[in-house]
């Protein structure tokens, strides 16, 4: 896949947060103890004094305050800033933080190598020929790392969810000894066969249709008309004949980045895209004939190619002072074409 510095720069966000999803339990970073039923946040106790106001310790009126400001008020500014940066930038969370779209994005590189196919689902296999010129002929042997990583991940996340609800020291000093408990031998069993279900055949399903965070965020998204987009300069689409469909092709989602906002509803902002497209060009991210849009550039109908500062909305497209000059006096459509357009 494409290699461009922001794809660079996003693999290392992926991995940062990915290590902090592993290590918060151990660290006492986060992580709810069952044992001690509450909450453990940055190594204190987080708790809602429903225990206190049930030993008659605290009065109704503070009971129901620290419910409110413990538990109420921080899950509120939590999803209204998530929902915000949704409604502006679209899907940021998981195209950029989200552990288990790193591990989606990860399967489908090495399932891309063993079949040609990033998913068991494609109908047919990419081309072979990468949007970097790069060939990738699709060998059998790469199967082997596939599964590997399908069940080294389902594990990992299996262990690092039981990390989240038990002590952490008792899990891995329990596993590395082999003396785990019956519930907890069956738990990692349990859930690492359903992930390796998931991960290996639905894990695109699964982001699409079944992420209550994916969804929410794609709602608030899709109600911004001015919101973040990936936009396609229909006034060069024919520089995208010869492509063989590379933006397509490097969609983790399998979605078709040239069409309008409202087929790319599980659009992630990864960008992979637009990375993509820009080696096609020449590796010039001017010359990109994708490229994120946002305000007067994303609305379905605009006039010319420039913004309301007369900005051109594709730089290396047309001057903008030649925008200017040939915008049309009626608004003219110029939401992303789909491929029987060009």
């Amino acid at each position: 896949m494409s290699t461009t510095a922001l794809q660079r720069r996003r693999r290392l966000f992926q991995a940062a947060f990915f290590s902090l999803f592993v290590l918060a339990p151990p660290l006492d970073i986060l992580r709810l103890d069952l044992t001690r039923g509450h909450l453990i946040l940055f190594g204190h106790d987080w708790t809602l004094g429903i225990d206190a106001f049930a030993a008659g310790a605290v009065g109704s009126a503070e009971a129901v305050l620290n419910l409110v400001l413990r538990g109420f008020l921080p899950l509120l500014a939590i999803g209204a800033l998530l929902l915000y940066i949704a409604w502006r930038y679209g899907r940021l969370y998981c195209g950029w933080l989200c552990p288990h779209y790193s591990v989606v994005e990860t399967i489908n590189r090495l399932m891309r190598r063993a079949s040609g196919k990033p998913s068991v689902w494609e109908r047919k296999p990419l081309p072979e020929r990468q949007a970097d010129g790069r060939w990738l002929q699709p060998r059998r042997l790469y199967w082997i790392p596939t599964l590997v990583a399908v069940g080294g991940f389902a594990f990992l996340w299996a262990l690092v969810l039981l990390t989240y609800l038990l002590p952490p020291a008792d899990i891995y000093h329990n596993l590395i000894t082999a003396q785990l408990t019956r519930n907890q031998a069956v738990f990692l069993a349990v859930a690492t066969g359903a992930f390796c279900v998931e991960f290996l055949l639905a894990r695109h399903l699964f982001c699409r249709f079944a992420c209550a965070v994916g969804l929410f965020q794609s709602l608030a998204w899709m109600s911004n008309n001015r919101a973040m987009v990936v936009g396609f300069d229909t006034r060069r689409a024919r520089s995208c004949q010869p492509c063989n469909n590379a933006c397509d092709n490097a969609c983790p989602m399998r979605l078709k980045p040239r069409t309008v906002k409202r087929a790319m509803f599980t659009c992630t902002a990864c960008g992979e895209c637009i990375a993509a497209c820009t080696q096609v060009q020449g590796g010039e991210r001017r010359q990109s004939l994708l490229e994120w849009v946002a305000d007067d550039c994303a609305l379905p109908v605009v006039t010319g190619r420039a913004d309301k500062h007369g900005r051109p909305c594709f730089p290396g497209s047309v001057p903008a002072v030649l925008v200017a000059a040939n915008a049309s006096p009626r608004p003219r459509r110029v939401s992303r074409l789909t491929e029987t357009e060009h």
